[in-house]
């Protein structure tokens, strides 16, 4: 059934960057872990994080309104439901989630001009610095993945005897495949600013041991050979479909024979308009990246066997990011 429009409908959509707006800009300066310990005044806030007093005053009116911070008198405080998922001392926050999405909240309000160029936004660093923004994109992938990676593994019902993790940033997936595989060792692959932070976590997790930290960068690297499973979990999206098939054909390469590569990705259907979240995303590649995008299963299929895999098969269709291709490699050397 078709949707019926109002005005207030569509005044309503239009207004919704401004509860975003105030919460990305209350994450990145890091407000609520400020609030955490005691109440404070606008006036004390201000001083501690050398902002302007108005508009700290104005700011912190906002979140009060949002129900995100609570004032009594002229302290405000932070909810401990909030606490826990917005301050850097919980071990549950979604911080670095909320700061990658005001990343892209700065790209996405080029649209339109990126609509008329075609070529990705440009963005200026947030207040926080280049290397804050890089390490929050990397917890952000950890707080997308993480309530679900368990879920996912066990479906995938893996066998294994080594994986490798492309683009594995802060190891989550890595993680997750060695609690499932016990005695499976794993090599992480990904940028050399990135290996730091999946050492620590992978530390973290008590499987240093099993694990191989490789830097690199799949686009002009050559992938590490040896593993009998491949993982690519939200990276094709990243790439045109003619990269795509340079990074398919690496990893034929690194395989062993009769080797396994599974993808975890967005896969549109053939109109391209389904499903909704990913049609959004693909104008998070459009804004973003110089010729990403969402693509269907078809494509994910021509695209492989083209580079030898074999054994294409959807085994599970997701409305976001957790749909799952499995292929195969063949004994056949990959022509061309």
């Amino acid at each position: 059934m078709a949707r019926r429009w109002t005005a207030d409908k569509i005044l309503n959509m239009v207004r919704a960057f401004q509860p975003a707006s105030v919460l990305a800009a209350a994450a990145e300066l890091d407000i609520f872990s400020a609030l955490a310990a005691h109440p404070m005044t606008a006036k004390s806030l201000s001083t501690k994080l050398d902002t302007d007093i108005r508009a700290t005053t104005v700011l912190l009116d906002a979140l009060t309104a949002m129900g995100l911070l609570t004032k009594q008198g002229d302290k405000y405080s932070v909810p401990s439901d909030v606490a826990k998922i917005l301050t850097e001392e919980s071990p549950d926050n979604v911080l670095p989630a909320i700061l990658h999405q005001a990343n892209g909240l700065r790209r996405w309000n080029q649209l339109a001009r990126i609509t008329q160029t075609g070529k990705p936004a440009k963005c200026k660093p947030s207040i926080r610095g280049r290397a804050a923004d890089e390490a929050a994109f990397i917890g952000a992938m950890d707080n997308f993945s993480v309530p679900f990676a368990n879920s996912i593994v066990k479906r995938l019902k893996p066998n294994f005897k080594h994986l490798l993790d492309i683009g594995g940033a802060s190891g989550t997936w890595t993680i997750a495949f060695l609690h499932s595989v016990s005695k499976a060792k794993a090599t992480l692959f990904d940028l050399p600013a990135v290996i730091p932070l999946a050492r620590h976590r992978i530390a973290k997790a008590g499987l240093s041991d099993r694990v191989t930290l490789v830097a690199g960068d799949y686009y002009r690297d050559k992938l590490p050979v040896g593993a009998d499973f491949a993982w690519l979990s939200a990276i094709a999206h990243q790439n045109s479909r003619e990269q795509n098939r340079a990074l398919f054909a690496k990893i034929y390469s690194s395989l062993q024979d009769n080797g396994v590569l599974v993808i975890r990705d967005v896969v549109m259907d053939s109109s391209r308009t389904s499903p909704v979240a990913g049609a959004m995303f693909a104008v998070t590649m459009l804004v973003a990246t110089q010729a990403g995008g969402t693509y269907t299963f078809n494509e994910f299929r021509e695209d492989l066997t083209r580079t030898g895999f074999t054994k294409v098969k959807l085994v599970h269709h997701d409305q976001g990011m957790n749909s799952l291709i499995r292929s195969t490699k063949t004994l056949q050397p990959f022509q061309p």
